[in-house]
């Protein structure tokens, strides 16, 4: 055997668990001829990755990993490359990153699925390590689990349910042309779609009907990849969708969402569909999109909601409380992992259905915050819908571990419930990517539980992002954006996410 066969064995990276799976995969890629296992791993960006091998190749993958290029963890959301990688330092002041080295994927037998839609063709998950077994500094999904890890030396363990909404467009064009190319740090033009029903007509069934044959395949292929959906619904603006997920542990929420989007993608694109999770496009009468995130803390080993309170007349227990606090007390450092794009800001108006400000309240969808449940009900939860739909899975939900965790170790309190969550007196969220970076960069939390390499890494990364758009209008970085939705966001993300 050779020494790079003893990867995951040498370096102690699987479970029993994950062994025993893997045996059994091995045995199904055999038993179902398959043709093809998509190695995927999801960005900073939150975007799917994934490279595309034969079996022969898949089976010794999964005793050895497999070796992929550190490039598209240095590249921004337009592919310019933000770090001088073949400088000593690799731009970033740490010896292993000269040279956009080699990393080794390593498949976590448990994410393995069967593409519905494409026959033949496997997924799988992965996790990112250096060539010595260290875990790679920029895996958003290691960080979770490494959060996750810290959360159940303390007895919790986090559920999660994801809301999220996107638009289902028809396409225009029958092909791409050379206005669609673009090159690194400028996109092309997006491909012209056109509407798939009129909108602002909420949960009109007329309107649902047109979309429920895509619905049909996304359903099917959803149950199919084991997602828990509950519900597929027509939203407010023109073909916009939202889809909501049954609760599942903190890793398997994360996991789920960097699925779904991809393969909601690519199901509407094979079907002459156009499906974006840009929050607001610069297409007539489109309303800004949400992702609205579900959570509370159970026992890691009974399973009981520890956010239920006892008494009458009580919102959440003392826990839930300290941890609430935590979320809204490092809400403003927090946004830039729920909101990470320029064109999320758009989102955080007054009396628009999403938060301007961090505060909390029973079962209003003005705040940030809204608590739902109470005594005696298993599903009492925080949901926060300060998230725009294209947010990293892995890094929203990390940020409510990280700050709701230290709320309950610094037993910090919230404020009192808002009845006019728009008008309490509450820190406003930024109102800009450079603002919501400028806060992060600042934050010690952030820096002591994710790492000063990574909060350094990630905040260069998105201020390159910021930096391109600013320069496309011909403005400095601590300008506002105007109402209207520019250009280059319309190229620079609506075909990205």
């Amino acid at each position: 055997m050779s020494k790079r066969a003893n990867f995951i064995e040498k370096h102690g990276l699987w479970s029993d668990d994950q062994r025993r799976r893997a045996d059994d995969i091995k045995r199904q890629v055999e038993a179902e001829k398959l043709h093809y296992v998509r190695l995927a791993w999801g960005d900073t960006h939150g975007y799917s990755r994934a490279k595309t091998l034969t079996v022969p190749a898949f089976v010794s993958a999964l005793d050895a990993g497999y070796n992929i290029g550190v490039a598209t963890t240095t590249l921004d959301s337009a592919g310019a490359r933000v770090f001088a990688s073949f400088t000593r330092g690799g731009g970033m002041g740490l010896p292993e990153m000269t040279g956009s080295p080699n990393l080794t994927v390593v498949a976590d037998p448990q994410t393995f699925r069967m593409l519905p839609w494409a026959p033949g063709t496997a997924w799988i998950l992965c996790d990112e390590y250096f060539n010595d077994g260290r875990p790679f500094h920029f895996s958003p999904r290691q960080l979770l689990r490494k959060a996750l890890q810290k959360l159940n030396r303390h007895g919790y363990a986090s559920v999660v349910g994801t809301e999220i909404e996107w638009y289902l467009l028809r396409v225009a064009d029958d092909h791409l042309s050379n206005d669609n190319i673009g090159a690194p740090g400028t996109r092309g033009r997006p491909i012209r779609t056109f509407p798939a029903e009129p909108g602002y007509h909420y949960h009109s069934e007329s309107n649902m009907d047109l979309m429920q044959p895509v619905f049909d395949a996304l359903g099917d292929a959803f149950e199919s990849l084991g997602l828990g959906l509950r519900s597929i619904e027509n939203e407010w603006g023109p073909g916009q969708v939202e889809c909501t997920f049954a609760p599942r542990s903190a890793l398997e929420a994360a996991d789920d969402v960097l699925l779904f989007r991809t393969a909601t993608r690519q199901i509407c694109r094979r079907l002459g569909y156009f499906a974006t999770f840009m929050c607001r496009p610069a297409l007539k009468g489109f309303y800004a999109s949400g992702w609205h995130l579900h959570q509370s803390l159970v026992d890691a080993a009974s399973g009981r909601n520890l956010f239920m309170p006892e008494k009458a007349g009580e919102y959440l227990s003392a826990l839930g409380l300290s941890y609430l606090g935590g979320i809204l007390h490092y809400a403003v450092p927090a946004t830039v992992f729920a909101t990470p794009t320029v064109n999320g800001y758009r989102r955080y108006r007054p009396n628009s259905l999403a938060p301007d400000r961090a505060g909390w309240a029973y079962d209003n969808r003005g705040a940030m915050i809204r608590a739902l449940g109470g005594p005696g009900d298993p599903a009492t939860r925080l949901e926060n819908r300060m998230g725009e739909p294209a947010a990293n899975p892995y890094l929203y939900i990390l940020s409510q571990v990280v700050t709701g965790l230290a709320g309950i170790e610094g037993k910090l309190a919230p404020p009192p419930p808002d009845d006019a969550p728009y008008a309490a007196e509450r820190p406003l969220l930024p109102k800009s990517l450079p603002q919501a970076l400028d806060a992060l960069d600042k934050e010690p939390l952030f820096r002591r539980e994710l790492g000063d390499i990574f909060i350094d890494y990630f905040v260069k990364l998105k201020r390159t992002e910021a930096g391109r758009y600013q320069q496309s209008l011909g403005q400095d970085a601590g300008a506002q954006q105007s109402d209207e939705v520019s250009d280059w966001e319309q190229n620079e993300y609506f075909d990205f996410f």
